[in-house]
């Protein structure tokens, strides 16, 4: 494996003219497209990048799959499906460079009920694709929906540290959650979103570096930094993961090799 292998783990791609959900989060008035990622990855020394399917578009998936057919050798995607996907849509998106599925759950008045017959033969067939399941929720739902993603046997891929709630941190319920779910063996945490959560992110960090191990962590930028967008220079959130882990040898698995045992199959 290439020394000073890096990989985000965590990138958006999208144009103005994508159909947008209604009343979604965000609605972006510019155009972050594929071929701005590559030049972004090749101007911070960045070999790969995996793109996480964003909730404005639902399960408009068309641009990423174009994204990673263009590149085949260098990015990811993960999707929004609808949970009666079938297994045929699944195969052919995999076949395209699709590793995952993302649950748009956060900002929602209530969670979806992930025990229904059709979010279990969901989870079930991503298992048998070997597919992760990346949960997009605020930590403190965390606990509602881990046990029966864990019980499926699906791969879990947990964004920005968890998201803990500010007022408890790495003691509230959530973190609590996601460190005994990382114990059971199929769980994986992004070390990203440290802008979003403020100076407590190091803390996080290293409490789940402590925890965890680099074999459970991997980088990520979240850029083009969706609605923070020119605040934050993509170069920061390198610096960010530098503080956060001052040991060497184990920065360089969070920053490459686990990204790449877990979304490109050690290719």
């Amino acid at each position: 494996m290439p020394e000073n292998l890096k990989i985000d783990a965590h990138v958006h791609v999208f144009t103005t003219d994508m159909p947008l959900i209604d009343n979604p989060r965000h609605a972006p008035t510019y155009s972050f497209t594929h071929e701005q990622l590559i030049a972004t990855l090749d101007e911070n020394g960045i070999a790969r990048a995996v793109i996480a399917a964003a909730s404005p578009w639902g399960d408009y998936n068309d641009y990423i799959l174009a994204a990673v057919r263009a590149h085949p050798k260098r990015l990811r995607g993960t999707a929004i499906v609808r949970p009666t996907v079938d297994r045929f849509a699944l195969e052919a998106m995999s076949k395209a460079g699709i590793i995952g599925v993302r649950l748009p759950f956060i900002g929602l008045p209530a969670l979806p009920d992930i025990t229904t017959f059709e979010y279990r033969a969901l989870f079930r067939r991503l298992a048998d694709l070997g597919w992760h399941v990346h949960p997009h929720v605020e930590g403190d739902d965390l606990p509602k929906i881990l046990p029966t993603l864990e019980a499926s046997g699906v791969k879990i891929v947990v964004d920005h540290l968890g998201r803990p709630n500010p007022r408890d941190g790495i003691n509230s319920d959530g973190f609590k959650a996601l460190l005994r779910s990382i114990d059971k063996g199929r769980t994986w945490v992004k070390a990203s979103g440290g802008y979003r959560l403020g100076p407590a992110s190091i803390t996080y960090a290293r409490e789940l570096l402590r925890a965890a191990g680099p074999d459970r962590l991997v980088w990520a930028s979240d850029c083009p930094f969706v609605g923070h967008e020119g605040r934050f220079p993509y170069r920061a959130t390198i610096d960010w993961l530098n503080e956060c882990v001052p040991d060497a040898s184990a920065r360089a698995r969070i920053f490459g090799e686990t990204a790449m045992k877990l979304y490109f199959d050690g290719c």
